[in-house]
């Protein structure tokens, strides 16, 4: 009887953890593997559960380099913070392939299960709002749906007070040079930033010499890169609810497919989409 490759008695693979740590104790895969706890006997929620949750694990690493650059960032150490950023794009095409498994949920599937989930919806995400405020969607009123958790909340409300990663990016213009309009630079970080004439002229100054400020400019496609993105998963997200229960309002009270499209109209970067008419 022939052997597989992975036999692990050909490859002399260690295989005894009766008392050391092995692949299932340094992942926590029991406690991983034993959280997913559908409401119904439907088989279709399984499918429902694994990939919100897969999401959520995706956005804890988005979090985590979204972070670590815009540290960087304020600390005008853009090397690291490039990296950084290209690995977000690159975990937001998984979120985006992530919708492609979920529209094989059909009207029927869902309906077959919906009224298990109660109240509970996206919307609550609190790692996709700490996200939405890291890059410059603001608003006090995303705040509610966390009140009830003090550590949530708290969290919540320090991204919500402090500059975005926009607002760091506007600074750093500052502290190298150029001549940002002072409102920009000691804003009511609260509140989402509207695009202003001299940052505008600051990035048209960087496009039209990008040999002078290559660091700057691979900052601001690193940006372009990390919104189109975005986008794309936003309007993924769209699309697949329009599929899944149409204009129906979502589990959670909102407008459902009328709220995500009023979500693509905003612009996270504004000037840095302005800048390219102009050159």
């Amino acid at each position: 009887m022939s052997q597989s490759p992975d036999d692990s008695t050909d490859t002399g693979a260690h295989t005894d953890f009766s008392s050391e740590m092995g692949y299932g104790d340094y992942l926590g895969l029991d406690q991983i593997l034993s959280a997913q706890h559908p409401r119904s006997d439907h088989h279709d929620e399984m499918l429902f559960i694994v990939i919100h949750q897969a999401t959520e694990l995706w956005m804890k690493l988005t979090l985590h380099e979204m972070g670590a650059a815009m540290a960087c960032i304020a600390a005008d150490n853009l090397a690291p913070a490039s990296k950084m950023l290209a690995r977000v794009t690159r975990i937001q095409s998984q979120l985006i392939q992530s919708w492609d498994v979920l529209s094989t949920l059909t009207p029927a599937d869902y309906l077959a299960f919906r009224d298990v989930l109660g109240h509970a919806s996206g919307f609550q995400s609190h790692q996709y709002r700490l996200l939405e405020f890291l890059l410059g969607n603001k608003n006090a009123a995303m705040l509610k749906p966390h009140a009830h958790d003090e550590k949530t909340h708290g969290l919540l409300t320090h991204a919500l007070q402090n500059p975005c990663l926009y607002d760091l990016v506007i600074i750093l213009l500052g502290k190298r040079g150029f001549e940002i309009d002072p409102e920009c630079l000691a804003r009511d970080w609260s509140e989402t930033y509207a695009a202003n004439p001299s940052v505008l002229a600051a990035w048209t100054t960087v496009y039209a010499d990008t040999q002078t400020y290559w660091d700057l400019y691979q900052l601001a496609e690193d940006l372009i890169d990390l919104e189109d993105w975005f986008q794309q998963w936003r309007f993924r997200h769209l699309t697949t609810v329009e599929r899944i229960i149409g204009n129906k309002r979502g589990t959670g009270g909102t407008l459902g497919v009328d709220y995500l499209k009023r979500a693509l109209d905003g612009r996270f970067f504004p000037e840095l989409w302005q800048v390219r008419t102009g050159l």
